[in-house]
């Protein structure tokens, strides 16, 4: 099964410490890249997040945002006494310039940032959290991009079909064509009233079926078409084989296109070519 490189996952985890979420966003790229955003409590992080997305894919440009709330409702608040006593000392010190100060409101004190704090959250223990939330988002990452593979192997098969339903249609009609063209050298030397030499009409004959000879294009093509449902079937990180074998595709609908000799097989080369484009751009999505 083939996966897509698109996909969006968002998981969030409530504590006792605060809200921890992660947002996971993935598209295509030729190459995996990672790009982390973590508070600054979260940076040891980092490698362990790395490292995961590393073991578990292969391809796609990947933003993964983490964001913590912290719960302050119904902690103790305590008083940081040496910060307080300095600034409580720096007071004293300023009101002793100072004729008839104001007494000092300790309000005000507990308001100067710094003197009144919680408790810290435990750093280790909401590492752990965010590092299993993460696993647990990247697995959910990776149930979407495996549904949205699904349906790219799905639509790239429809094309599959349409394509090898042309390659039947020209293989029948390749031996008309040629009695047609053959016909119209017969009838344009009779509008000529000119004398027929079988032996140079039948030289003429041999050029114009080398020239239209299109059997091993169709030949090839078919070939690739069973390669083609053979990787999108056996899965993994399939994209770039698919890449090129659009390639290989495009390359026998171009050959077929130059030795078109007839409007049918010209525009059968057309509607190969515009199937392939079809299935190229879904291919750019693949793993």
């Amino acid at each position: 099964m083939v996966h897509s490189m698109t996909a969006f996952a968002r998981v969030e985890k409530a504590g006792v410490q605060g809200t921890l979420s992660w947002e996971l966003r993935s598209v295509n790229s030729r190459y995996l890249e990672p790009h982390l955003r973590l508070p600054e409590s979260f940076r040891d992080l980092e490698g362990a997040v790395r490292e995961a997305l590393r073991q578990e894919l292969s391809r796609g440009k990947l933003e993964c945002t983490l964001r913590f709330t912290e719960e302050s409702t119904g902690k103790p608040l305590q008083v940081d006494r040496e910060r307080a006593a300095q600034l409580v000392a720096a007071a004293e010190t300023v009101a002793g310039l100072i004729k008839n100060p104001a007494a000092l409101n300790p309000l005000e004190v507990l308001a100067w940032p710094g003197v009144l704090v919680a408790d810290a959250a435990d750093p280790q223990a909401l590492n752990a959290e965010a590092l299993a939330l993460f696993h647990q988002g990247l697995k959910e990452l990776k149930a979407g991009r495996e549904r949205e593979g699904t349906e790219l192997a799905r639509l790239i098969n429809e094309r599959l079909t349409s394509i090898e339903g042309d390659v039947v249609i020209l293989r029948e009609l390749v031996p008309q064509m040629l009695a047609t063209q053959r016909q119209k050298v017969l009838d344009r030397f009779t509008d000529m009233k000119a004398d027929l030499d079988p032996q140079r009409l039948e030289q003429e004959m041999v050029m114009l079926a080398q020239k239209s000879d299109v059997a091993e294009e169709l030949d090839r093509l078919s070939t690739h078409i069973i390669e083609v449902r053979r990787v999108l079937k056996s899965g993994g990180a399939a994209g770039r084989r698919l890449d090129f074998l659009m390639q290989e595709l495009n390359r026998e609908a171009n050959t077929l296109g130059s030795k078109a000799f007839d409007p049918r097989s010209t525009q059968a080369a057309v509607n190969l070519k515009v199937l392939i484009e079809q299935m190229r751009e879904q291919v750019q999505n693949i793993e």
